[in-house]
């Protein structure tokens, strides 16, 4: 898929404001013709590696403006939700990941890496985990030949186990005092009791003292495989060395089998839970719902202009403009869509004095029916449109930003340059097609919420 670099300094060509000196229909040739043009600039490409019988996905990019080379190594159905009962299992092992390898130590691991400039992480997602490196061209493969210590003989022991694990529970510990933190995990609680999704992917104390070596030593020789490897690369490299390089990176790790695809309901009766803590001075709510989408839907793009609206565009959106402008009930409210392979749904949040928790809530409501049941105008739909497509250079600018597009689009199962399509779609939205896709969603109003309150 091909994207078009703009400077930040340029950008005011995109601005949501109308320039004296372009009318309305040129700008829209403008930035459709540079963005179409800009596909034969810059593109990140999706093809297949064999390593060991196993294609593996590789979705590379050239970019010699730097030179920079960047790459991940992701290893997909190996996040927190494939720990099975051991919470906090994948995160600490990301975690024993970064402690170097056995021949080195960590200290050693991290003076090397310092020396010649690399940076070297394993994190984990919900559904991912990903080797990260970044080098200066010159130190690609001194890169690749730390990143390869990791992969074959990290620094798994049980002093490092031990380490890791208070790292941990210090880190849980501070959480228990951050109440947004705690809202918000409560409301996943709430919302995906009995899945994986509802207890935080950084475990609890009980379940982290609990993880023995190993435990963890079976999770990353079972999901750190060539079935669920995926290569994203871009930078000042050639295509066909890069490819080279990393399937003798590669080469080592196991077949191994690959991790299915899951997906987990959310609750579909509301229900509330408050917790109390007396050194708390304002209330933290944290409000959500069911949202009826699957990942890869054709009409996502209506979901993407609609929550604009409602609640992730700051001061524009129907919430921050009830909620603080109009009633000062708070000093921020917004609202998020997530879609995903697990898991789809609609959530927000804001904090408000103690006395106005009440209030607060009765408005979040209120916003919600009243957007549901009598959909946006046409100056709001024209307004999310404006800044969607003016804003849109700046979301492709940088070379990781296009690669973590295309990794997007290949994830879930969509043409290379569905983005694209999407934009022309919202250009073309009409306030019927959207108020039609609202009234459709009247899910969004069954919500629950999760509260700390003194």
């Amino acid at each position: 898929m091909k994207y078009l670099y703009v400077k930040r300094a340029n950008a005011e060509f995109f601005s949501t404001e109308r320039p004296r000196t372009l009318n309305r229909t040129f700008r829209k040739f403008l930035f459709f013709t540079i963005l179409l043009l800009g596909q034969a600039l810059m593109a990140s490409t999706v093809e297949f590696i064999e390593v060991n019988g196993v294609k593996v996905p590789f979705i590379y990019e050239q970019d010699s403006r730097l030179p920079l080379v960047s790459m991940q190594v992701v290893f997909t159905g190996s996040g927190s939700i494939d720990e099975g009962d051991q919470h906090g299992l994948a995160r600490l092992s990301a975690k024993m990941m970064n402690e170097g390898s056995k021949k080195r130590g960590a200290v050693g691991f991290a003076d090397a890496l310092d020396a010649k400039a690399i940076h070297l992480s394993t994190v984990v997602g919900s559904e991912t985990l990903v080797m990260e490196l970044g080098t200066l061209k010159e130190e690609f493969d001194s890169g690749l030949g730390l990143m390869g210590e990791l992969i074959t003989k990290p620094n798994l022991t049980p002093k490092t186990l031990d380490k890791v694990k208070v790292m941990t529970l210090s880190d849980i510990a501070r959480k228990e005092n951050n109440f947004d933190t705690l809202a918000s995990d409560e409301l996943k609680a709430i919302l995906f009791e009995g899945t994986p999704i509802a207890t935080p992917n950084i475990g609890t104390k009980e379940s982290v003292t609990a993880i023995t070596l190993p435990k963890v030593k079976h999770f990353l020789s079972t999901k750190m495989v060539l079935s669920n490897a995926l290569v994203i690369i871009g930078g000042d490299v050639n295509v066909e060395d890069a490819k080279a390089k990393v399937i003798s990176l590669l080469s080592p790790l196991a077949v191994g089998k690959p991790s299915g695809e899951r997906h987990y309901e959310i609750r579909k009766t509301p229900k509330e839970t408050v917790i109390k803590r007396a050194e708390t001075k304002q209330a933290y709510l944290y409000f959500g719902a069911p949202f009826a989408m699957n990942e890869g839907d054709p009409e996502f793009y209506k979901a993407r202009v609609a929550m604009f609206i409602l609640g992730s565009s700051g001061f524009g959106s129907r919430l921050m403009e009830e909620i603080r402008v109009k009633q000062g009930l708070a000093y921020s409210a917004y609202s998020r869509l997530s879609v995903a392979k697990t898991h789809s749904y609609f959530s927000g949040y804001l904090q408000t004095k103690l006395e106005s928790q009440e209030q607060a809530k009765k408005s979040v409501i209120e916003v919600i029916n009243t957007f549901v049941q009598g959909g946006v105008t046409q100056a709001e739909l024209d307004q999310a449109r404006k800044f969607i497509l003016g804003s849109e250079p700046l979301r492709v600018e940088t070379l990781s930003q296009r690669l973590s597009r295309t990794f997007g689009e290949y994830y879930q199962k969509q043409p290379l340059g569905q983005s694209l399509k999407e934009l022309e779609m919202i250009r073309h939205l009409s306030l019927e097609e959207l108020n039609a896709f609202i009234k459709h969603h009247p899910e969004i109003t069954q919500l629950s919420y999760a509260i700390v309150t003194k």
